[in-house]
């Protein structure tokens, strides 16, 4: 744990804290949020024939992992999109599953607010111990969503979209993964490492904070 690496907002009267492991820590409730880890999305790729890189299961399992070890997490909640596909529930993908799981604290309640390829993929194999909510999964005074505006009204704290930021100096570009927060709810990086990033309209009273070179920052007017 690095406390200068995060960045820490006050939502809602609750202290939330940004961190560079692309996931959110929500120390009042003892909970890590993470979005869009994508598990056995190679694989899925590599079914189809598709020439892709192998390791990015036990790659993002790992990351989960020492996420868990390094806050003192009552809860983990998986917004949406953990398993990939269908075809991602290969023998290796679910015995690395089940070994990461056998791994953590068997006290830590994992749930899962189902999002769109949760959907088409089935819900973890029950031997996981992770609970499938439909979102909103309401966690006052916030709407847990794997979809933004799911929330119905309350502030969502969603993932889906995998937000990045281009930021700009001359005629060089960088673009990194990036936290969004507007006026009715936030929007989480993807976790998985073989996601991809999407960038999103910026919106008035949007706040944007960047991840990378192992830390979290604001981006200087949203």
């Amino acid at each position: 744990m690095n406390p200068t690496a995060h960045c820490e907002l006050d939502v809602l009267g609750e202290r939330l804290c940004l961190l560079p492991e692309r996931a959110l820590w929500w120390p009042a409730r003892r909970m890590l949020l993470v979005a869009d880890v994508h598990i056995g999305k190679a694989a899925a790729f590599r079914s189809l024939g598709q020439p892709v890189p192998t390791g990015t299961t036990e790659d993002n399992l790992a990351r989960l992992t020492a996420l868990v070890q390094a806050w003192p997490a009552r809860q983990l909640v998986l917004l949406g999109d953990f398993l990939h596909a269908r075809a991602s529930r290969t023998p290796s993908v679910l015995r690395a599953l089940r070994q990461w799981r056998d791994a953590l604290p068997a006290d830590l309640q994992c749930v899962l607010v189902r999002g769109n390829h949760d959907r088409h993929a089935g819900d973890p194999p029950a031997a996981l111990g992770i609970e499938p909510v439909t979102e909103p999964w309401l966690q006052a005074p916030f709407a847990l969503c794997h979809l933004p505006g799911a929330a119905r009204g309350g502030y969502g704290i969603a993932g889906h979209l995998h937000p990045a930021c281009t930021l700009r100096s001359g005629s060089d570009t960088l673009r990194l993964p990036c936290f969004v927060f507007g006026e009715q709810g936030a929007i989480l990086p993807a976790f998985g490492a073989f996601t991809g990033h999407a960038g999103v309209p910026r919106l008035a009273g949007q706040r944007r904070f960047v991840v990378g070179g192992g830390r979290v920052w604001p981006v200087p007017g949203g």
